[in-house]
């Protein structure tokens, strides 16, 4: 088999040997691949000690033609992950990205876009003060290369438009947002404000979103909204999200 080369993010690392590990890599052009590093636990080996969890290489490796894992024979260190300061929280937000990637992207399933913006938010997450906006237009990305991003212009049940600054309800198994004509008795706990559905909408839409801010209030409806997009998904709450402090 030809040998693949591609830049990945090492989102997962288990011990297979005294000497190997098994490593669940994000390429941007194969998407998630495992593959055995032999003898990567070794001092001097052909990884270069490349091999920490959400750092960036550029890898070589070669496809199993049959079910199994696949060779990594190179890795090369493009960046490792580093928060700065003693402030866990963005340290656990980039552990959740990884969580999202393993569980959320199948194997082979390439998505060069989603691993831009991968690594684009790790590398936020390293310099940014406040990683909750970085994370939540991760997390909406990441739905909408897998087809699940829920549907913030237009009623899920009558699609007519979201009116500016109308309020409107969110129902994660109808695959978005509710208008207030549509409104129901037991949807009336999930009920949004049309300043988090704006925010929503450029959140996902607009290139400007580093420039937007939001209140306490709108971040903890925007944190709820996607917590449940990403949980209906992957048919259970992320186990990184209870370490993350918003």
């Amino acid at each position: 088999m030809p040998a693949e080369k591609t830049d990945a993010l090492v989102i997962r690392l288990a011990d297979f040997s005294e000497s190997s590990k098994v490593v669940t890599l994000f390429t941007r052009d194969f998407g998630k691949v495992a593959a055995l590093a032999k003898g990567a636990k070794r001092l001097k080996s052909s990884f270069e000690a490349a091999l920490d969890l959400l750092s960036e290489c550029r890898i070589v490796f070669l496809r199993k033609s049959t079910a199994g894992l696949d060779l990594l024979t190179e890795a090369q260190l493009i960046s490792r992950f580093r928060p700065p300061g003693t402030d866990l929280s963005r340290l656990y937000a980039g552990y959740y990205v990884a969580e999202l990637l393993d569980g959320l992207i199948q194997e082979y399933d390439p998505h060069p876009e989603l691993y831009t913006v991968a690594s684009d938010t790790l590398q936020r997450l390293s310099a940014e003060a406040d990683p909750r906006l970085p994370l939540l237009h991760f997390e909406l990305e990441l739905l909408r290369e897998i087809g699940h991003l829920p549907d913030f212009e237009a009623c899920s049940l009558c699609h007519e438009p979201i009116v500016f600054g109308q309020g409107a309800r969110f129902w994660v198994s109808q695959g978005g947002l509710i208008c207030p004509r549509c409104g129901r008795p037991e949807y009336l706990h999930t009920e949004v404000h049309g300043g988090t559905i704006a925010l929503l909408q450029r959140l996902a839409a607009d290139e400007q979103w580093p420039r937007l801010s939001a209140s306490p209030e709108q971040f903890k409806e925007l944190r709820r909204i996607v917590t449940a997009a990403v949980s209906h998904v992957l048919e259970r709450k992320p186990k990184m999200l209870k370490y993350l402090p918003f």
